[in-house]
């Protein structure tokens, strides 16, 4: 079977547009096998230490999954230069994912058995999304679909060579690693507890607690049960997840309801546009905001409705400061705000290099930034990393808590965080004239922040660009077009 590009005689090239996958991506049940897909891949010991401390999933999960789609959309494209491009950009930003896990054990977001392992989970959960639906695939499709996820890591690795080469083998490779690598890691229980009890609302709902509140009291607990029964049973029984009566029926009409939406018309479910649409804030001057205006005044209603019948929290903070120091209390407040929905990128409640990392590859993600001005930006956050750590680090333990932080409020506007501006203002600077011309800016805005300005005929400087950017970066400038660009879920 062929792990290239081109498939069979009469056969579709791999990764066109009407190859198998490619199928899946609007399709509802995927948005089941995905979470599914995650929890085997952080139950693996090397994937699960590198997400628990790289990973952004548990503060920002609704832009890690908007992350992760777009690029599997560029990985399964049908043009190898998009391929190519992106495959690139996931090898530099794994490259920079090394250390050890909490039992001393060595990670490597680059070893090559573990990335196999996560396109293998890639592959057995859409075939097993087939099946649980009702719909399961047929050998020959079976075998394609194989045949372009070896590709997909062959893209990645240079060839396909930690994969079998045959489909029959995978089963056997994919049992062996289940029952003997495995693990009950910390980073699977994150998934399966406590991203769904904690799950934050996606930009378009924040504003509405109560609501998102009841929500995700209801369906956390669903996803999280459906999830635990769709996984294989031997991991399920080393893993210690007891499976409560009636979960296995409760998961097959899950997928079977999912699988209905097959009836509705070519078109009317895009995942892309969903998934945009749910990260825009709901104050975004995008033009798609302006078509769910009057849905979300309605949903405030019921919203404020459900406040009066419901106990439930608005979860919006401890109460008043005392009246004896009332200022300070407040700027108090507005520092340990922003540390939380800013600078803590992974939320564990500190501020550590893998945070300042979160926020070059999500700068470089959005940007679409070459390798040179990729590693300006990276080597400009880890110069800003050691200033940060000089000046707030206090007990010396190599990471700064909210306390310290709030603590010092300290101006964070040192050189390293400049030169973290210029990389931007470069970026967006094409043609090298020192300023941003109108159409650059919006650009900038569009896909940095998700923001659509309105038209000007004027430009901006390098050094209005430098103090706006260091004036947020630094806390003291909010509720602006730059807030999106990291703080949003």
């Amino acid at each position: 079977m062929t792990t290239g590009t081109t498939g069979t005689a009469g056969e579709a090239p791999l990764f066109a547009p009407q190859v198998p996958f490619r199928a899946f991506f609007d399709d509802p049940r995927w948005a089941l096998a995905i979470i599914r897909a995650t929890v085997m891949e952080a139950a693996h010991p090397q994937i699960g230490a590198a997400l628990a401390e790289n990973s952004t999933f548990v503060a920002h999960p609704w832009r890690r999954l908007r992350n992760t789609f777009l690029s599997m959309r560029r990985m399964f494209d049908a043009d190898p230069a998009v391929r190519e491009r992106e495959a690139a950009r996931l090898n530099r930003l794994h490259a920079r994912m090394s250390g050890s896990d909490s039992r001393g054990r060595a990670y490597d977001a680059m070893d090559r058995a573990a990335r196999a392992w996560v396109v293998a989970t890639l592959f057995e959960s859409a075939v097993t999304m087939c099946r649980l639906s009702g719909q399961p695939l047929d050998q020959d499709t079976m075998e394609r679909l194989y045949g372009e996820y070896r590709a997909f890591l062959a893209a990645l690795d240079g060839d396909a060579g930690e994969l079998p080469e045959h489909l029959n083998d995978f089963w056997r490779y994919f049992d062996r690693v289940v029952e003997e690598q495995l693990e009950n890691t910390e980073a699977a229980r994150v998934i399966l507890y406590r991203l769904f009890d904690h799950l934050p609302a996606p930009a378009l709902l924040d504003g509405m607690p109560a609501l998102w509140a009841a929500g995700r009291a209801v369906v956390g607990p669903l996803l999280g049960a459906i999830t635990v029964a769709s996984l294989p049973e031997p991991y399920r029984r080393k893993a210690g997840l007891a499976e409560m009566p009636g979960t296995p029926t409760l998961m097959q009409g899950a997928y079977l309801a999912a699988g209905l939406t097959r009836f509705l018309p070519e078109g009317w479910i895009n995942a892309e546009t969903i998934i945009e649409t749910l990260s825009l804030p709901p104050d975004s001057d995008d033009p798609r905001t302006r078509t769910v205006t009057a849905l979300r005044a309605r949903m405030k209603r019921a919203s404020a409705l459900l406040r009066l019948l419901t106990p439930l929290s608005d979860d919006t903070g401890p109460g008043p400061a005392p009246a004896t120091s009332k200022a300070t209390g407040e700027a108090r407040r507005s520092a340990e705000e922003f540390f939380r929905t800013v600078l803590d990128q992974t939320g564990d409640g500190y501020l550590d290099w893998p945070d300042l990392a979160a926020m070059a590859r999500e700068l470089a993600t959005r940007l679409d930034l070459g390798e040179p001005e990729e590693t300006r930006l990276y080597d400009a956050f880890a110069a800003w990393w050691r200033e940060l750590q000089a000046a707030l680090d206090s007990d010396g333990d190599g990471r700064v808590s909210a306390d310290e932080y709030a603590a010092a409020a300290p101006s964070l506007a040192g050189p390293a965080l400049i030169r973290v501006a210029e990389v931007l203002f470069d970026a967006t600077d094409k043609d090298g004239s020192g300023t941003i011309n109108a159409e650059e800016h919006r650009t900038l805005f569009r896909t940095a922040f998700h923001r659509h300005l309105p038209v000007t005929d004027g430009t901006y400087g390098r050094s209005a660009f430098v103090g706006d950017f260091l004036a947020f970066m630094a806390g003291r400038l909010s509720n602006t077009a730059y807030d999106p660009l990291l703080a949003d879920a």
